[in-house]
């Protein structure tokens, strides 16, 4: 302390001997010397050799990468830990380094310093990379590739018509080429991982008689045992679990179906086409699988409904207690993928028969997993005028 006391009496002291020139001329030096070395450490702890100095970063994301393209490939070419997650311009290199915090702070806490635990971060850790490759438009990717200078005769049909499209909008690479560097989250189902991200794979254990909400398109099942598949649960459909055997459930699904055929989907309610399931045509016709409650016609299309529940198996994960996290996505992606072209329409706009064909127009300019088209399309419909106390 006396120290620190006797320096800093020195450096508030007059300089006697001094010139200003003199002052001015150190003063540059030691800004030289200081932005010399920031750099030097700026750049030091930009390296694959620090990135995996980590024990968890060298015996998991760096062993993936050795088996991909971007290691080892005919152009000899290599992709470093540093040429993918820090940019390269400065000012977003220095955010990085600030973000590069919560990392440390990871190390410290051995948040995945064994392979179970890194499993079970992958996901969240992916899902956190994979939003900053989209808010900067897969910059980092488009440092050495540009779609300028692809050779299209040497794609394939399939590969041309994609890519073409991805360069008229100048899309990000993220948003079709996740996994091409490092091993993909375990996503069950889904093609929605940031969604699962955020609600989660589901409740740990379920409880019969409770209802749950479907955070994934599930397949269904006959039996607790079979692998035969008997229809689809549609994402965000509500469900009664009847029975639980090991990990599967037998739930009760109700809802409406059209009488026309095997009466196979079922519908969120009467008259609406809001899907909730699609059985296939053995299971909607086998006996037990199905309970008709009532009848009823529909006056604008002369089509008798009739009310039901399905009785019917689905494994049990990515079934959620809460709804509200999966309208709050589908909110958030609404709001932000549908207006890049113009101001999107209110919710209650539109009643719920007219959206899906209002948001099938819109779905192909933008860039959605079929879960996520899934989802947004049911939370526009049961968000719709026809549900709205405010509608138009």
């Amino acid at each position: 302390m006396k120290w620190f006391i006797t320096l800093w009496r020195t450096l508030n002291k007059p300089a006697k001997n001094l010139t200003l020139g003199a002052i001015s001329l150190s003063a540059f030096l030691m800004g030289i010397i200081f932005w010399g070395g920031f750099n030097t450490a700026l750049e030091a702890t930009n390296t694959e050799a620090f990135c995996i100095s980590c024990h968890s970063m060298e015996s998991k994301p760096y062993q993936e990468l050795q088996s991909t393209v971007h290691w080892s490939n005919h152009s000899g070419v290599r992709a470093t830990c540093p040429d993918c997650h820090v940019p390269h311009n400065w000012s977003r290199k220095i955010g990085r380094k600030i973000e590069a915090s919560h990392d440390m702070w990871g190390w410290l806490l051995q948040t995945v310093n064994t392979e179970e635990k890194f499993e079970a971060k992958r996901l969240e850790m992916a899902s956190r990379e994979w939003k900053r490759f989209d808010r900067d438009n897969s910059l980092a990717c488009k440092n050495c590739h540009n779609y300028d200078s692809m050779k299209w005769d040497e794609m394939s049909k399939l590969a041309q018509k994609q890519m073409k499209r991805a360069a008229e909008l100048d899309q990000s690479c993220i948003d079709c080429h996740k996994g091409i560097a490092h091993k993909l989250p375990d996503m069950g189902t889904s093609r929605a991982p940031e969604l699962i991200a955020q609600v989660g794979s589901g409740e740990s254990s379920l409880t019969v008689g409770e209802s749950y909400f479907s955070a994934l398109t599930k397949p269904l099942f006959f039996n607790e045992k079979t692998d035969v598949e008997a229809g689809t649960l549609n994402i965000a459909t509500k469900v009664k679990v009847l029975e639980v055997k090991g990990q599967r459930a037998k739930v009760g699904i109700d809802g409406w179906r059209k009488k026309i055929g095997a009466g196979r989907v079922i519908y969120f309610d009467f008259g609406m086409n809001i899907l909730s399931a699609q059985l296939s045509k053995d299971a909607a016709l086998e006996p037990g699988v199905m309970e008709v409650f009532e009848e009823q016609q529909d006056p604008l299309t002369g089509l008798t409904w009739q009310r039901v529940e399905a009785q019917i198996w689905v494994d049990g994960d990515y079934l959620v207690k809460d709804l509200q996290p999966l309208w709050d996505y589908a909110r958030d992606t609404y709001s932000s993928s549908c207006s890049v072209c113009h101001t999107q329409p209110d919710e209650a706009h539109f009643d719920a028969n007219t959206w899906p064909g209002m948001f099938q127009g819109m779905i192909a300019f933008v860039n959605m997993d079929q879960d996520t088209q899934a989802l947004v399309q049911k939370y526009l419909q049961e968000h719709s005028s026809t549900f709205a106390t405010s509608a138009h």
